[in-house]
């Protein structure tokens, strides 16, 4: 079974990265639900093992093309992000001091502190992207203009999936070009 979330998780990500076109060492928000996964409601029915199979997975495909993941807490700590250590000190993050666990974090935060190698706590970021596994509610971490991606790929578990990139803002008016040819 946790084959199967890991997969699923895997292919969603892979989606949204081969849609938006992110570039080596953009920052990729990644909100998830172990309960919502489960068919629960969010922050009812946590697992650890659901978190660390879909924790683990993408983190694999992050490595696989050189992007940066922040996974989001749980609002009992402030939707806080875990980060490795050198993406806070690369993106000059502000550190908060927790430990994230099952009941206050949430299982893919709790994973990814196990399994960065030197985990960090960031009070929020601004990502290029992000990829949403139960409606964890991310967009406080996305860039200002975020696009949405509609995935083929919706679904881990019994969660819905949900993604965004991010664009710079347009600006100047009906005389600004916003291409060089």
């Amino acid at each position: 079974m946790h084959e199967d979330l890991a997969g699923e998780a895997r292919a969603a990500f892979c989606e949204l990265i081969e849609t938006a076109h992110f570039r080596k060492g953009d920052l990729i928000v990644i909100g998830g639900s172990s309960s919502e996964i489960r068919g629960g409601h969010i922050g009812k029915d946590s697992s650890y093992e659901v978190g660390t199979a879909v924790v683990t997975a993408l983190m694999e495909v992050a490595a696989e093309y050189g992007l940066r993941l922040a996974f989001q807490c749980c609002e009992h700590l402030n939707r806080a992000l875990v980060v490795e250590r050198e993406t806070l000190e690369h993106f000059c993050l502000e550190e908060v001091t927790v430990v994230p666990w099952l009941h206050a974090g949430g299982a893919f935060a709790t994973n990814a502190y196990e399994h960065f190698k030197d985990p960090a706590v960031a009070a929020e970021v601004k990502a290029q992207g992000g990829l949403d596994i139960g409606l964890t509610m991310i967009g406080m971490h996305l860039r200002r203009v975020a696009v949405p991606v509609r995935l083929k790929h919706d679904h881990v578990g019994s969660a819905l999936v949900v993604a965004a990139r991010t664009r710079p803002p347009l600006i100047g008016g009906e005389r600004a070009r916003y291409s060089r040819s």
